[in-house]
This record gives structure tokens, C-alpha cells and sequence, in this order.
């Protein structure tokens, strides 16, 4: 079975690298692991990724700009279509999810990924399919274990 995983733009930042956070390896390492044909970002996460770039990490815009444009490239992109914005509303109502994670999680499934690697949502959380993913986590999730046994 072929596991699409979708990336939250937490794990985007970390991979960014601009911290000496333990996690910044983390996520690196996994996506390095994983195959880059079966990654998708949300287009949502890389307007996240550019604004804490330029907000947070302070770089140039176009700097900050140019880092965003690398995930965009690289990997399969899900958009914020009407279908994601309607599947992010019944999140919102009907699980509590903060806006902006529900459009994430609801683009990752439009996008028919089996995992969402996330920190910000709740680890094991399951909805059309999609699991979310937690990699930070110790002990580590075995479905983490199982990406990278795949």
C-alpha cells in the first residue's frame, strides 16, 4: 500500500533549520527518509511557513520567500479550493479545530494522504482517512516508526 503523507507547517519549519531545536533534526530526517513523489504540502502550511519566515525567523521577504517557493517545487502541492474550505468548516464545527489546522487536515485528505505529520493537532486523530502523526513524540508513534520502515 502506498502512504501519501502530508506536512503540516510546523514540521516545515523545523526542517527550515533556523533553531537549535532537537526537533529541527527530526524533521529533517523524516522527510529526508521519506519519498519526496509521496509528500504533499497544503498550500496553507507554505503561506504559514512564508509568514512565520518573515515574522518570526525575520528574514528578507524575499529570502523568506524564496525558502517557501523550495517546498512548492519539490513537492506535490494540495490548494485551498472550495472542496477543502467546505471539509475545513464541518472541521471546525464539528471537531473544534482551530481554522487554520482544519484546512490543513482537510487538504491533506482532498489530496488522499493516509498521514498528516503534525504537531499542533491531536496525535492518532483519524477523519476521512487521515491520521495525524506527531514525530516529536517519546517513545516515538509506530506509525512514525512504520514511515520510515516504508
Amino acid at each position: 500500500m502506498i502512504v501519501r503523507v502530508a506536512l503540516d507547517s510546523n514540521i516545515i519549519i523545523y526542517a527550515e533549520g533556523l533553531s537549535d531545536d532537537p526537533r529541527n533534526a527530526i524533521a529533517q530526517d523524516l522527510i529526508d527518509a521519506l519519498s519526496a513523489d509521496l509528500l504533499i504540502i497544503p498550500l496553507q502550511a507554505v503561506a504559514e511557513t512564508l509568514q512565520w519566515l518573515i515574522k518570526k525567523a525575520r528574514l528578507p521577504r524575499s529570502e523568506a520567500a524564496a525558502s517557501a517557493s523550495h517546498w512548492t517545487h519539490r513537492y506535490a502541492v494540495q490548494a485551498t479550493d472550495h472542496a477543502v474550505m467546505s471539509s475545513a468548516m464541518e472541521l471546525v464545527s464539528s471537531h473544534d479545530l482551530q481554522t487554520f489546522d482544519a484546512i490543513i487536515l482537510a487538504a491533506a485528505a482532498e489530496a488522499r494522504a493516509s498521514v498528516l505529520l503534525s504537531e499542533d493537532m491531536q496525535n492518532g486523530f483519524r477523519w476521512r482517512g487521515v491520521t495525524v502523526a506527531n514525530p516529536f513524540l517519546t517513545p516515538r508513534s509506530p506509525l512514525i516508526d512504520s514511515l520510515l520502515r516504508s
